[in-house]
C-alpha cells in the first residue's frame, strides 16, 4: 500500500528515518513550515529555512526514494513578534511561487491573540492570491474555540473549504470541521495528543470523506512511522481497505493536489536513486558505499 505523510518535519529526522519510511511504503511527505523550538531573531533566518525546505531537503529526501514537498508559512509561535513577522510577509510570495510548494501553512492560532489572527487573515489572503490551498494550525489550548475561529475566518475571507486543510483535529473538533466542508486532519503521537487507536475509531465513526492521518514528526517526541503504523491497525481492526487508503493516501493527494505541484506521477515514475548525487557540493553520505540504481553516469547537482 502507497502511503503519503501530508505533514511531518522531516528536516529534523535523521536518514535512517527516510529509510524506515520509504521500506513502510511512505512514497511523498508534505514539510510545513513551523518554528524550531526557539524563536528565530532575524528575517535572514527564515529565508535560510525556507530555501533549505524548497532546496536540500527535497534533495535528500529523494536519495532515499521519498518526493518532498512542503508548505511555507509564518507559523503562529512568531507571528507574535510583530516586527518580524512583517518582514517575514514580506519574503513570503517569492518562496510560494517555488517547486514543490503545495500550502501556505502551518498558519494559525496559538495563544489565540491579536497578532497571530492578523498574520492568519493576511496569509489566507495571500493563498488565494497565489491560488494555492491553506493549511490550518490548531492551538493545542482552547482548541475548539481556536479551530471555529479558524473556521470562520477563512468563511469571512471568502475562501472554498475545500482550499483549507484543518490540521491537528481531535474528537471534540472533526464533526464540525466535516460538517462546514474543510478537510480534516489528525496528526498521530505516541504517547500524547491523537494515538493511532483513537484515530481508528474517528474513521470507524465519522468515514473517510475528507479526513486525512499525518504525523507530524518533528525534533520532540513523535514517530515518522505512525502513518503506516495507523494504517495497519486500521486493516487489523477491521476498517475497510477504500477507507485506509483515502485517509493515509488518497485525500492527501486530492487536498495538496489543488496545488498543481502535488502529482502522482513524481512518485509512481521516479528518477532511479543515485547516491553518488551531490547538492551544491555536498552528500548525505558520510564515507557509506552509494545505493545506485542506474549505470547512468554521475550527475552533479549544483
Amino acid at each position: 500500500m502507497k502511503i503519503i505523510d501530508p505533514h511531518i518535519h522531516v528536516s529534523a529526522r535523521t536518514t535512517d528515518d527516510y529509510e524506515a519510511m520509504a521500506a513502510a511504503g511512505i512514497v511523498a511527505v508534505i514539510e510545513p513550515a513551523f518554528w524550531l523550538g526557539q524563536p528565530r531573531t532575524s528575517v535572514g533566518t527564515f529565508q535560510d529555512y525556507y530555501s533549505s525546505l524548497v532546496g536540500f531537503e527535497r534533495f535528500r529526501a529523494a536519495q532515499f526514494g521519498i518526493r518532498h514537498y512542503c508548505t511555507i508559512g509564518l507559523n503562529s509561535k512568531e507571528a507574535n513578534n510583530v516586527p518580524l513577522a512583517e518582514e517575514v510577509m514580506e519574503i513570503l510570495p517569492l518562496y510560494l511561487a517555488k517547486e514543490g510548494v503545495v500550502a501556505v501553512g502551518e498558519i494559525g492560532f496559538d495563544d489565540m491573540t491579536d497578532a497571530e489572527e492578523r498574520f492568519l487573515r493576511e496569509q489566507i489572503i495571500l493563498a488565494q492570491q497565489v491560488e494555492l490551498p491553506v493549511m490550518i494550525h490548531t492551538p493545542h489550548r482552547n482548541k475548539k474555540q481556536g479551530t471555529q475561529r479558524s473556521m470562520d475566518i477563512a468563511e469571512e475571507l471568502g475562501v472554498p473549504p475545500h482550499m483549507v486543510v484543518i490540521d491537528h483535529n481531535n474528537e471534540e473538533t472533526v464533526q464540525e470541521v466535516l460538517d462546514r466542508g474543510f478537510w480534516a486532519a489528525f496528526t498521530i503521537y505516541p504517547k500524547t495528543k491523537m494515538g493511532n487507536e483513537r484515530m481508528v475509531e474517528v474513521v470507524r465513526k465519522f468515514g473517510s470523506e475528507r479526513i486525512i492521518v499525518d504525523s507530524s514528526a518533528d525534533w520532540g517526541v513523535s514517530d515518522p512511522l505512525a502513518v503506516p503504523k495507523t494504517a495497519k491497525l486500521m486493516i487489523d481492526r477491521g476498517i475497510p481497505q477504500k477507507d485506509v487508503e483515502l485517509t493515509c493516501y488518497g485525500n492527501a493527494l486530492a487536498a495538496y493536489g489543488q496545488s498543481g505541484q502535488f502529482n502522482e506521477e513524481d512518485w509512481l515514475n521516479p528518477p532511479a536513486i543515485d547516491q553518488r548525487n551531490l547538492f551544491s557540493g555536498n552528500s548525505v553520505l558520510r564515507g557509506q558505499e552509494p545505493r545506485v540504481d542506474t549505470n547512468d553516469s554521475e550527475q552533479l547537482i549544483s
